[in-house]
């Protein structure tokens, strides 16, 4: 594989929580317009491994590179700026902003000038938000303020957008409605990076996956090679 077809390649990743080591020498990549399916069981190390691709983790180590660039001991706002974006378990989004301004806070062009996500397009793909548009963060539900994020999300034009149990603690109508939007995000040529507790879907909406089992990758490759593996429902505990 080509290193400008690469987003993300990262090596031999170890990770630590004080004395507790979670990640134990993970190899990840993740290639322009790839979507990748994270599975593993509760703690396991899926939002570790994210939390140290993008900075978060400061017990870290390996080699970490974005676009091709050393960013082993970069910040958080560092991996951001080249182009990942993240919406996190807990959304992230801000009370005592309206979801207006949530949105427009976040707005910026891509790195390489893009300017395929922008207000309206958002207000178009969560009808929702358009009308609360006038509403704080924390008058919204649960459903609008995970769309919210998402949004807030797409608006900085990234390349990689990474989603860390979108659907959870979600209505069906709404888990229905972010699926959609997944689905129109892979569509757009973002890559995607996606954990979440239904498995079938992250396989059915994924074009590779990885499972993580006590920080160790125990498995990987396509998404309809994995779906197959016998040793899916194990390391899952289905």
């Amino acid at each position: 594989m080509l290193q400008a077809e690469l987003l993300i390649e990262a090596n031999d990743i170890h990770a630590w929580y004080g004395s507790s080591h979670v990640l134990q020498g993970i190899d990840f990549t993740i290639s322009r317009g790839e979507t990748v399916g994270l599975l593993g069981r509760n703690g396991m190390g899926k939002s570790t491994l994210i939390r140290t691709l993008l900075g978060h983790i400061k017990q870290r180590d390996g080699h970490i590179s974005v676009r091709g660039k050393d960013m082993s001991k970069a910040k958080p706002h560092e991996v951001a700026r080249m182009g990942i974006a993240y919406v996190p378990e807990g959304r992230g989004i801000f009370p005592n902003l309206s979801v207006r301004e949530n949105l427009i806070m976040a707005a910026r062009p891509s790195l390489d000038g893009r300017n395929d996500w922008p207000y309206e397009r958002i207000l178009e793909t969560f009808p929702r938000l358009q009308e609360r548009i006038g509403n704080m963060g924390n008058q919204l539900s649960g459903g609008e303020q995970q769309m919210l994020s998402i949004g807030r999300a797409l608006m900085t034009h990234p390349d990689l957008i990474i989603l860390d149990e979108a659907t959870e603690g979600l209505a069906p109508l709404i888990v229905e409605e972010i699926w959609r939007v997944i689905d129109t995000i892979r569509a757009s040529g973002i890559a995607t990076l996606i954990v979440d507790r239904n498995y079938h879907k992250v396989l059915a909406n994924s074009d590779r996956a990885i499972v993580l089992q006590k920080g160790q990758v125990v498995l990987t490759g396509k998404a309809e090679t994995v779906v197959q593996s016998e040793e899916l429902a194990g390391y899952l505990g289905v």
